[in-house]
């Protein structure tokens, strides 16, 4: 059992966990990701790392309540504990000194974006962050990615802080403005957002790196549940990546493999909740 000693309400639907983890902090690296159970029955689900504290022993995860297993992690408070944790799992992140760097975090994927930026300039590279969200009441980490960024800048669909309208935009403008130029564009969101990040970035040739969120179960290469097509090859997202050179995903493949179980999951979300209300957890 994997004991949760904090936990943080980031928004209405997101919220930071705080997990003993000893050995999974001692290797744990910034784009790495673990695979949690909520009970013994529950669903095999990813989360990534979205920071670490070797001494304390401690993994931070954040989680958005979207579907039975993150709505049955959210109602969970410090205190209990996780059936499972399995990790780290995955290849970190490439952190070497590239020159300037554009880090973009969109909705809950600004949490794995903040050790890869922190990293990043910890390796000596020029820290610009772009984080956005569709209001400024979904923004999270702002504060932190402010600390560990050279620049900030904040995005909002509705406008509510920052610049109004998509990270991709605000980033389609920022390089235009460059007279240095962009060496690396790392971005961690919604799939439709990284598509649009490396669409941005492809006529300028600037390398983009983004981390998939795909279908996974055992998280080890053993199922081949999360495979995607890069650069036309097969690749395993739990083993190859989570991250890929954007401008190779398939991300049509992508968004298609992403919905091949939401009936069942919606059935499986709705079933839960059914459940809850009749016994009043």
């Amino acid at each position: 059992m994997y004991k949760i000693v904090k936990k943080v309400k980031l928004t209405e639907d997101i919220d930071r966990f705080e997990v003993k983890a000893p050995l999974i902090a001692k290797k744990a690296a910034p784009g790495q990701f673990v695979v949690i159970r909520v009970c013994e029955q529950g669903e095999r689900i990813p989360l990534t790392i979205a920071d670490y504290d070797r001494k304390a022993g401690l993994i931070s995860l954040v989680s958005m309540r979207v579907g039975k297993t993150t709505e049955m992690l959210a109602k969970l408070e410090a205190g209990d504990s996780l059936a499972n944790v399995v990790g780290p799992l995955g290849t970190p992140s490439e952190l070497e000194k590239f020159g300037n760097v554009v880090c973009v975090g969109g909705g809950v994927g600004i949490a794995p974006i903040m050790p890869i930026a922190r990293g990043l300039r910890e390796a000596g590279n020029n820290v610009v962050s772009i984080i956005g969200a569709r209001t400024s009441d979904d923004l999270i980490l702002e504060e932190e990615m402010d600390k560990i960024s050279d620049q900030l800048h904040v995005c909002t669909d509705d406008g509510s802080k920052g610049f109004k309208g998509f990270v991709s935009e605000f980033l389609g403008q920022y390089i235009k403005k460059q007279k240095s130029g962009i060496n690396r564009v790392v971005a961690i969101g919604p799939a439709p957002m990284m598509d649009a990040v490396s669409k941005v970035t492809r006529p300028y040739r600037i390398k983009t790196i983004v981390s998939l969120n795909s279908i996974m179960v055992d998280g080890t290469g053993m199922c081949g549940a999360c495979r995607v097509e890069v650069g036309n090859k097969t690749k395993f997202v739990c083993v190859d990546g989570p991250e890929f050179d954007g401008h190779e995903v398939d991300f049509g493949l992508l968004f298609a493999r992403q919905k091949i179980y939401c009936p069942e999951e919606e059935q499986s979300h709705e079933l839960h909740r059914k459940e809850c209300r009749c016994t009043g957890r």
